[in-house]
């Protein structure tokens, strides 16, 4: 298993759809994950760190498991089938006892951000997707920032 962070959160400009960028944290590549609009949203404000008046559904589901005194351990991009990605939430109870539950990537991810959790992909997975990362170097880094949206532009287009 490799460990990864969101790195980048794209508009993919040939069919315009969101797609979060995770980078592997000991290797130059990165691996891309297309993901519906909603799920892009809650990426994003978890990203800025922002929040509506009212709870998301990322947020309700941080908010569960804090009252029942579990903890999200981790969650791993565990399986690619078919171009579909599948993943995994560990949660560990209160009791003690290690939990795991099968989640979309997008919604793991968009609950990672909320709880602090660190994000894993499976080394098949990743060796099958991964791609030379556009932030090998700070100067191509700070380019691809330059373009980046920020979340007021991400609002307008998906609003």
């Amino acid at each position: 298993m490799r460990e990864a962070e969101i790195k980048a959160l794209l508009i993919d400009p040939f069919n315009n759809a969101p797609v979060v960028l995770l980078k592997d944290l000991h290797s130059s590549k990165a691996m891309p994950i297309w993901i519906g609009e909603s799920e892009a949203m809650s990426i994003a404000l978890g990203l800025q760190q922002g929040s509506f008046p009212r709870p998301l559904s990322h947020d309700l589901m941080k908010e569960l498991v804090e009252a029942l005194q579990g903890r999200v351990e981790k969650i791993v991009i565990s399986n690619l089938e078919e171009g579909t990605y599948y993943a995994t939430i560990s949660l560990r109870r209160a009791d003690g006892e290690l939990v795991e539950v099968d989640a979309r990537p997008s919604d793991s991810l968009a609950l990672a951000l909320r709880v602090g959790s660190p994000i894993y992909i499976a080394d098949d997975v990743f060796e099958a997707s991964a791609i030379e990362s556009p932030f090998a170097e700070e100067d191509a880094f700070q380019d691809f920032v330059d373009y980046q949206m920020n979340l007021s532009q991400f609002k307008k287009f998906i609003g």
